[in-house]
């Protein structure tokens, strides 16, 4: 499927820890600008927890791509670098942990020049409801009002047989 591209997001930058928070703020623009809203705070906290850990094992050279694409259905984050060690998976509650708790998927390759380490959320695009304005509420005065008498009409009674037995 070929993605929009409104829907794609790619950015090489040399990590720092300003920048991290600089690229968290641009990825919740994205992801409110393609209505994602929902998944503003845990992709976030992933795409940080990534770019920390370029900034912590990659080393002096630690410039990376980041890339965000949104297929419609499924939100996909890449963070590639050009550290040799690939990353593992600690049961401490941070790096990988954290992503792999934050997403759907998650899984690392190795490249030619590095790495790549991803994960995805099922972020199916929002369902746009039109609303409906509704008759405005009867006010106070109408409120209090007395219900209008209504007389009915009931038959009269059906004259009494006098040849039928009494029931008793």
């Amino acid at each position: 499927m070929t993605v929009p591209l409104d829907r794609h997001y790619l950015v090489e930058l040399q990590v720092s820890a300003e920048r991290v928070s600089q690229l968290r703020r641009i990825v919740a623009a994205h992801l409110r600008h393609w209505s994602l809203e929902l998944h503003i705070r845990p992709v976030c906290r992933a795409v940080e927890e990534l770019l920390t850990n370029v900034q912590r094992h990659v080393g002096d050279d630690n410039t990376c791509v980041l890339e965000l694409r949104w297929s419609g259905r499924h939100l996909t984050v890449s963070v590639a670098d050009n550290g040799s060690d690939m990353p593992r998976l600690l049961h401490e509650g941070g790096g990988l942990s954290r992503v792999m708790a934050l997403s759907d998927s998650w899984g690392t390759c190795r490249t030619a020049e590095g790495k790549v380490v991803w994960f995805t959320r099922y972020a199916q695009e929002p369902q746009h409801i039109e609303l409906v304005p509704l008759p405005p509420l009867p006010g106070v005065r109408e409120s209090r009002r007395a219900p209008a008498a209504v007389v009915e009409e009931f038959p009269e009674a059906a004259p009494r047989r006098t040849d039928a037995p009494a029931l008793v």
